[in-house]
């Protein structure tokens, strides 16, 4: 199997199929970060292609020194980024603050996988301001490290590791409540 940098070579020479190997390769997983972004089938459509347009028409300036995942996540993220800007559907306010560590992330990663069901979690991923919601989405759906989202989203690793940490704290208390409340209503069903 030729790898990204053969293909990309190729695509430069002129090779249609090379491009769409490379398009087939990697169109699952950025149309999932997408969706997983928007909520929306249609719309993450629309924006995937438009990614993949940008990714055809910038491969030229891609430089090998980078993982050709991360230069196509950061085009994945900047669309996404000017679909909300576009759409006025949401605004993202920056915060910096100071975190020395992720305390709780293997824990938190525990709650996601015995959570109730992926509705649960994709509604509250909803409810995270988009600059958290993204970081979340790279790093434990797309297995990206700090050092990669910080590239990613043109943020510092320290900024990066500070906005997941409080996506982690706001999804444990908002998965945990959904949890106790559904304990709750389990119970007062039962109750004659």
């Amino acid at each position: 199997m030729q790898t990204d940098s053969e293909l990309i070579t190729e695509i430069l020479n002129g090779s249609q199929a090379a491009m769409e190997i490379l398009a087939r390769r990697h169109y699952e997983a950025v149309f999932a970060y997408v969706y997983r972004q928007t909520g929306d089938y249609h719309t993450a459509s629309d924006v995937t292609q438009d990614i993949f347009i940008k990714m055809m028409k910038g491969l030229s300036t891609y430089r090998e020194r980078e993982k050709f995942k991360s230069w196509l996540f950061r085009i994945a993220v900047n669309c996404c980024r000017d679909s909300y800007r576009c759409a006025s559907a949401r605004t993202a306010r920056e915060v910096e603050l100071d975190a020395d560590s992720l305390g709780g992330q293997s824990n938190m990663w525990d709650i996601f996988s015995k959570s109730a069901e992926r509705e649960n979690i994709q509604e509250a991923l909803d409810f995270l301001p988009e600059f958290q919601k993204e970081v979340v989405l790279l790093r434990f759906y797309h297995d990206l490290k700090l050092k990669e989202i910080a590239g990613i989203t043109g943020r510092g690793e320290a900024t990066v590791k500070s906005r997941l940490y409080q996506a982690l704290e706001k999804l444990k208390k908002r998965l945990l409540a959904g949890e106790g409340e559904l304990s709750a209503n389990k119970k007062n069903r039962f109750k004659p």
